[in-house]
């Protein structure tokens, strides 16, 4: 697995994340919150596998082709 988040993406998807979980774990929201699971996982591993099926890459230095 090669990373294909940059910095920003990165940074936005782990605290939307945590933002989604918090807010299940407070009861704010129901059980779909539990969706802030994805984000975490992609911001954490530094992958996304939509990204990759779609050739897409937010990090300027994976940019180069292998």
């Amino acid at each position: 697995m090669k990373s294909n988040l940059g910095t920003i993406d990165r940074t936005l998807r782990i605290i939307i994340g945590l933002v989604l979980i918090g807010l299940t774990l407070a009861g704010v929201v129901g059980v779909w919150g539990w969706i802030g699971l994805l984000p975490l996982a992609t911001g954490l591993f530094r992958f996304c596998p939509a990204y990759g099926l779609l050739g897409i890459r937010t990090c300027k230095a994976c940019n180069t082709k292998p």
